[in-house]
C-alpha cells in the first residue's frame, strides 16, 4: 500500500518535528480564527479540514507549514461548498 505524502508514520528520511513553542503571526492567528468561524456557522468541520489537507499535492504539502495547509484547506473545501467561485480568492488578493 502507497503512503500518502501526509501518513509520516516512521518515514526513514523524515527530518524530526519541531516541537518549540513560538509566537504565532498575526495571519496565522486569523486562519485559525477563520477554521473556527467557519466550523461555528456549519461552512466545515474538522474532517473535511483534514481532508483538504491530505488531498493537497505532495510538493505542496511538503513546503506548505501548518496554518498555510490550513488555508488550502478551507479554501479546497469552500470552492466544493460553492460559498468561493475558484480563483475568488486570488482575484481578490492581486
Amino acid at each position: 500500500m502507497e503512503r500518502a505524502v501526509h501518513d509520516r508514520g516512521v518515514w526513514p528520511t523524515d527530518m524530526p518535528i519541531d516541537r518549540s513553542e513560538h509566537e504565532l503571526a498575526d495571519w496565522e492567528l486569523l486562519t485559525d480564527a477563520l477554521v473556527s468561524a467557519l466550523s461555528s456557522e456549519g461552512l466545515m468541520n474538522v474532517d473535511e479540514l483534514r481532508r483538504g489537507i491530505e488531498s493537497m499535492p505532495p510538493d505542496e504539502y511538503e513546503r506548505a507549514s501548518y496554518y498555510e495547509r490550513w488555508l488550502f484547506s478551507a479554501e479546497t473545501i469552500l470552492v466544493e461548498k460553492g460559498v468561493l467561485a475558484p480563483g475568488e480568492l486570488d482575484a481578490r488578493l492581486t
